[in-house]
């Protein structure tokens, strides 16, 4: 979901209805959500990112995620199947504040990192495309310290079962999403790898509408974006000024959130 904010961008506005960027409105809406917490070092409320940390970025995508960190100085492996979006992603970062950078083509079964390597682990929508999530979270826990700090997040199984008639079939084939976690047994996959969860939440109704209309919009996942995305964009931005947004957002996000996210611990030993 937000894998795709650096690439949200609509076309200039037209002086008889000024628009309001769609990339500002996703931006604007994570931040509110959570998520990019410059002031505080945070990728995510509960889960700080400092320059002595090492990070492993699974499923790193774009590198949305990854970015931020490198900015906080941390130590960044970048780990994903696609070996162009980790050259791209790493050619970034060469000019980012990270202490160092190593990226990491792979499919994760096995991790190519040694026991006890990093100490804090970031999987954003990876889970629901695993063959094997208890294997794929055994190997997360195997190249964690004692101690660290796991950022997970999946599909919300509401939003995932209205977008299911209206996506391609392929969206929910392999390599795509090939399940749907139910809020109970996400939480009991974390527990069962042994992490203690320390905070479990859900955000996202914008990102669950957006997709809903993309599906309708018939256009690839670029720009220039389709008049219905750059419209929702823009009522979604309006709602977010009004005195009573942030209250709608919330119980909006609640009610059909797009992602669900827990952060979890590794008992130090």
């Amino acid at each position: 979901m937000l894998k795709t904010i650096k690439r949200l961008l609509s076309p200039s506005p037209t002086p008889a209805e000024p628009e309001v960027p769609v990339e500002h409105s996703t931006l604007v809406d994570a931040q509110l959500s959570g998520w990019f917490r410059n002031e505080s070092g945070e990728l995510f409320e509960g889960f700080p990112i400092r320059a002595e940390d090492s990070v492993l970025d699974i499923g790193c995508g774009d590198g949305a995620f990854t970015q931020f960190c490198a900015n906080q100085g941390a130590e960044i492996i970048c780990a994903d199947i696609d070996g162009a979006k980790i050259a791209a992603l790493e050619a970034r970062l060469k000019s980012s504040a990270a202490r160092a950078v190593i990226p990491l083509v792979t499919d994760a079964d096995p991790i190519p990192l040694e026991d006890g390597r990093v100490n804090k682990i970031v999987a954003m929508e990876v889970l629901e495309h695993v063959a094997d999530p208890a294997k794929f979270m055994s190997e997360l826990v195997r190249v964690a310290k004692p101690g660290c700090q796991f950022l997970l997040t999946v599909p919300d199984p509401l939003a995932e079962s209205v977008q299911k008639p209206l996506a391609p079939a392929s969206y929910f084939e392999h390599p795509n999403h090939i399940r749907i976690f139910e809020r109970d047994d996400f939480e009991q996959l974390v527990l069962d790898a042994g992490l203690v969860i320390e905070r479990k939440t859900s955000y996202g109704f914008f990102w669950s509408m957006w997709w809903f209309f993309f599906w309708s919009c018939k256009q690839d996942l670029s720009e220039p974006w389709h008049p219905l995305l750059r419209s929702w964009g823009n009522t979604w931005s309006t709602l977010l000024s009004m005195p009573d947004g942030l209250r709608v957002k919330k119980a909006l996000d609640e009610a059909m959130p797009k992602s669900q996210a827990i952060i979890a611990r590794k008992p130090s030993e």
